[in-house]
């Protein structure tokens, strides 16, 4: 197991780098399904603002800023704990192990947001994309792990 301090400083990275690449997915597929690039990503926030934001289409401070800063702060709880629990176990591993441990935690990442997460707090971004879209969206949350992770457990060469 890492220490808090390395996998807060690692769950940092890993955590933003899974941030950023499924909120370009969201993006991605919010304009392919919705036609809107803003809406899956306004629907996080009705953690604050309730089921007004499952209806927002544009990019707003109220509904975009809010719902990507707690996708944002999900993720790095995630990278945080995923770190904290399999980092070390990371190190000097190769593609196939990190890609594979990725995939499992951004499973069990999936699972907790919606088996175990009262509805209130779940992601929300489910009411604007369909199930195969929110497939792929966790999906590039483990691509942004195991980008981060590869950069971050790689062998140094001596």
């Amino acid at each position: 197991m890492e220490n808090w301090t390395t996998a807060m400083k690692r769950g940092v990275l890993s955590g933003s780098s899974a941030s950023v690449i499924s909120t370009l997915a969201l993006a991605a597929l919010g304009k392919r399904e919705t036609n809107s690039m803003f809406a899956p990503t306004n629907a996080v926030s009705h953690w604050i603002w309730g089921d007004k934001a499952f209806n927002h289409n544009g990019p707003s401070l109220r509904y975009t800023v809010t719902g990507y800063l707690i996708h944002h702060a999900s993720a790095t709880f995630w990278g945080v704990l995923f770190e904290r629990l399999l980092g070390r176990k990371l190190d000097n591993k190769g593609v196939a192990a990190t890609l594979a441990t990725s995939a499992a935690a951004t499973a069990v990442a999936c699972l907790t947001d919606y088996k175990l997460t009262p509805q209130r707090l779940q992601p929300g971004f489910d009411e604007r994309l369909s199930k195969e879209s929110v497939a792929l969206v966790y999906g590039a949350f483990a691509v942004g792990l195991f980008a981060a992770t590869m950069l971050m457990h790689r062998k140094q060469d001596k």
